[in-house]
């Protein structure tokens, strides 16, 4: 079984996957962060380095779910090879910080491997306000995040709730992380009937 987490930078996609993976025993992919050698240059030069951070995290992502579904264990999945598409690169575009000629290869690129994958079996939603994003980003205190702009968050969360209002790849839980606070007991308790929920088809 593949489960994936989405959601937009700071919305608690990684402590979500680490108690999931705990509760359920599932086996946690990460996003590859501390050893991206682009993401540190991109928040410095968004422009110059954001056709290079894609590619990368587009070719990580693809092995990723290939490994998943070769492995023939169960697994939970930080952030979705879609996002990087429909979200990350999209924006980056759309905001002028790609060139045309580099998103138009990038999407042929994402478009090939995409036909060879298989869509999550659950993919759940964190939906989180910029305020709580701004806070999570700043509580965790990654240097390369303390740059990033609220109208870039903005941006992102539209993208976010555009590409969730017509996901039909397969089933979709969303959860509102403004109102929960996952290292509680009880709110994860909360989160992991929701998940038991929809993986049983009762939601």
């Amino acid at each position: 079984m593949h489960i994936a987490i989405a959601g937009n930078i700071g919305s608690g996609k990684t402590t979500l996957t680490r108690l999931l993976s705990k509760h359920f025993g599932w086996k946690p992919h990460f996003e590859e962060v501390d050893n991206n050698p682009y993401l540190e240059s991109f928040y410095e030069d968004m422009k110059r380095w954001s056709f290079n951070l894609q590619i990368y995290f587009l070719n990580s992502r693809f092995r990723q779910v290939m490994d998943i579904r070769k492995s023939g264990e169960d697994v939970i999945q930080d952030r979705t090879i879609y996002e990087d598409a429909y979200i990350f690169a999209a924006n980056l575009y759309d905001m002028g910080l790609m060139e045309t000629r580099d998103y138009q290869s990038y999407q042929q690129l994402f478009e090939l491997m995409s036909s060879f994958l298989q869509a999550p079996d659950l993919l759940i939603y964190l939906r989180a306000s910029v305020p709580t994003l701004v806070r999570q980003i700043q509580k965790r205190n990654r240097d390369y995040e303390q740059s990033i702009r609220l109208d870039y968050l903005k941006a992102l969360n539209k993208r976010y709730e555009n590409w969730i209002a017509n996901y039909n790849k397969g089933k979709l839980l969303i959860i509102e992380s403004d109102d929960i606070d996952l290292e509680k007991p009880e709110d994860l308790s909360i989160v992991i009937d929701q998940i038991n929920g929809s993986l049983n088809g009762l939601f």
